[in-house]
Formats: structure tokens, sequence, C-alpha cells
């Protein structure tokens, strides 16, 4: 019993996680969309880091890396809320459109739309302040990136 204590006491505390940008906040979206649906699965990790690595003029690692970042804010914040209005602060309305499309291209990645990914996919829509409208059009642009791969 000693010996765990000591260990625990002796183990390097965690790093602390950086305070979201829009850049971290739609990456963390995109994991949020992709887990929402308790599968989270390879096509869709491929799809978030190469969205990254797109978006963000990113190599594979470097990409891989911010996707692992990502994934640690998604599992530590209680909402999507906050990513979605942080989006919509921070960024002009076009550019939302496409982080927008992004998050489709996520949702679209495994074949399927399961209805929770949907609703966090709307509900982030919503935050960014972005309409239906936008958002038709943001799927449509998505299922053209995603056809051909």
């Amino acid at each position: 019993m000693f010996s765990r204590l000591l260990r625990a006491l002796a183990a390097p505390k965690p790093t602390p996680l950086p305070e979201p940008d829009e850049k971290l906040a739609l990456g963390a979206l995109m994991v949020r969309i992709a887990k929402s649906d308790r599968h989270y699965d390879v096509a869709e990790i491929r799809r978030i880091d190469r969205l990254l690595a797109r978006l963000h003029d990113l190599g594979p690692v470097e990409a891989a890396k911010m996707r692992a970042t990502c994934e640690k804010l998604e599992h530590a914040a209680p909402d999507s809320d906050r990513f979605g209005h942080l989006i919509r602060e921070a960024v002009p309305h076009d550019t939302r459109q496409a982080a927008l499309a992004a998050l489709w291209e996520v949702v679209l990645s495994d074949g399927e739309t399961p209805p929770q990914e949907l609703r966090v996919l709307d509900a982030a829509r919503v935050e960014m302040g972005l309409t239906e409208q936008e958002s038709d059009a943001a799927r449509a642009q998505a299922e053209d990136r995603t056809k051909d791969r």
C-alpha cells in the first residue's frame, strides 16, 4: 500500500491542456462528432487527421498530434457549445462555412450518418451561427470531397 502511495506521489504531473483556440475547437468538435455514436473508428480518425493537415497546413505527424490534443480537450469539455461559440467569435463567416463542411466530412467518413452525429453537428452549426441552408451546402461540398475517397 505504501509503495503505491509513493509511486502516485512520485508520478509526473499530467501536462495541462492548452486553452482551446478556434483550430483546437474545430478539431475537438470533429472528435466529438466522431465519438458521439460510441463508434470512433479508424476511418474517422484518418479523416480527422487529413482534415487537420489540410486546414492548418500540417504534416501527418503534426496533424496526429493535434488530433490527440483535440481528443483530450473533447474528453475534458462538458458540452460542445463552448467550441462552436469560440469558432463563431474568432472566425469569419466564410471560414465557418468551410469548418462546417469539414464537420460534415467527419460525419460522412464512415459511410453512415447516425442520428447522434447529426445532433452534435446541428448543435455545433447553431453555435457557429450558421443556417440550415448553409449546412445543406456544406454537406454537398463534403459529399463531393468524400465520394472519391
